[in-house]
């Protein structure tokens, strides 16, 4: 495998923290992603279902989770299905895990073949009375393509209509909203890949570069350190392309005296880091890149203080357009007059600060869990701050991974530079 896995213990401890919120007589049934199609018989690198990852640590097509837990026969309390490998399987796809490798990475001592799904699955829905079923319900989804859980959905409705069914998914996004140790260090292994990145393309930017020159630099550096690459899409984005919010074209060259926004993270054990970074082409901020710069850094730090436990992510963004407002009229980009006459709906400084501060994540870049009720300690954010200024061709984003404590928090991106001067002097070293 390509990243060191998480011990078993922690996939027995979250499909505990689970099992202890279900109602009696429950079963639960968690399907794997599917290999998504391209063209002709391509298809996309497969990437497993973040709900049965997070309670197996099983990273295979074709996985099927039943956890019900008060069916007379113990041993059925808790099953993973596997596609059956063969000697076919093997030569043209390579190895699939064998029935005891799946026990010892998740946990689960009965592990079956899909062969046996009907069979069992019919017994234990006659002794169920609440099925709870997966489905994807984050707030930015736009769900187009069916999915194997959409799928199973309609299966069990079709033979088995009688059955009270319900969502699983509002008690997994309150359970991985916090993270368990484990999958912390998991997450500062991915901030640590994509510092080595940084650092890497620090020495490589100059005058006339291309921006997928540099996307190639990241890319070899992750994978080299073990990630399978970038955890979205990346946007390198110079001049102003930066104001493009979620620039992906990576086409353009690097000119001198522009500044070049980097929104990136590596991804390590499908979970994900999130970085965002604004460095000088030539490596010399000018004056009014500068002054924009430390204004976004002060907004950060000061966010940094806000987001604690109690708050919610809607008051903590009020009290950071605030923030972000002062900064504005300090570089002149707004007047009193522009507050004076502000829709409240939609602020001024919005003009130039038109994104969240922070979102959610984990094993999803944008995680699953409210955005509306108060933070709690174990939860990991992003903190991303910044300023577009279309007029004169500058966007500047600065983003760190922070997990809350009920005293304070841990940067997972400390030891990744963000001090002008420590930027401009790594590039001109």
């Amino acid at each position: 495998m390509r990243y060191q896995a998480a011990d078993a213990q922690l996939y027995i401890k979250n499909r505990k923290k689970l099992l202890e919120k279900l109602p009696e007589k429950t079963m639960v049934v968690f399907n794997s992603n599917d290999i998504m199609p391209t063209n002709a018989d391509g298809t996309m690198r497969f990437r497993q279902n973040n709900d049965l990852f997070y309670l197996t640590g099983i990273d295979q097509e074709e996985s099927i989770l039943i956890l019900c837990p008060d069916f007379p026969k113990k041993e059925w309390r808790e099953l993973l299905f596997l596609r059956k490998t063969d000697e076919h399987i093997a030569i043209w796809e390579g190895h699939k895990y064998t029935q005891e490798e799946a026990t010892s990475v998740s946990g689960i001592e009965q592990v079956h073949w899909l062969e046996d799904f009907d069979g069992i699955f019919a017994q234990l829905m006659a002794l169920s009375e609440q099925v709870y079923l997966n489905t994807n319900e984050h707030l930015r989804a736009a769900v187009q393509v069916e999915s194997r859980d959409a799928r199973f959905i309609q299966f069990c409705k079709k033979h088995f209509p009688l059955h009270n069914y319900r969502r699983i998914a509002p008690l997994m996004h309150e359970l991985r909203s916090l993270k368990e140790p484990e999958e912390i260090q998991q997450m500062q292994m991915a901030c640590d890949i994509t510092e080595k990145g940084f650092r890497r393309i620090l020495s490589f930017v100059k005058p006339g570069v291309k921006e997928y020159e540099i996307e190639a630099e990241y890319l070899h550096e992750f994978v080299r350190l073990g990630s399978r690459g970038f955890a979205y899409d990346p946007i390198i984005a110079s001049g102003a392309n930066a104001c493009v919010l979620h620039y992906i074209a990576n086409d353009q060259v690097c000119e001198d005296g522009d500044l070049l926004l980097f929104d990136v993270g590596a991804e390590y054990g499908n979970y994900n880091a999130d970085m965002s970074r604004t460095i000088p082409v030539n490596g010399r901020f000018t004056k009014r890149q500068r002054a924009v710069y430390d204004a976004v850094l002060r907004v950060q730090r000061a966010a940094f203080g806000l987001l604690k436990p109690g708050i919610t992510i809607q008051e903590y963004h009020l009290e950071i357009g605030k923030i972000m407002e002062s900064e504005l009229l300090s570089l002149g980009l707004l007047d009193k007059r522009d507050i004076a006459d502000q829709d409240p709906k939609s602020p001024a400084y919005r003009k130039y600060f038109m994104h969240g501060t922070s979102h959610h994540l984990g094993l999803d870049v944008h995680d699953v869990g409210t955005m509306y009720d108060p933070i709690q300690p174990g939860m990991v954010f992003t903190v991303e701050p910044g300023i577009y200024i279309r007029e004169e061709g500058i966007g500047i984003r600065l983003e760190n991974n922070i997990v809350i404590h009920e005293d304070g928090f841990t940067d997972l991106m400390a030891n990744i530079p963000i001090a002008p001067e420590e930027i401009e002097d790594l590039m001109n070293q």
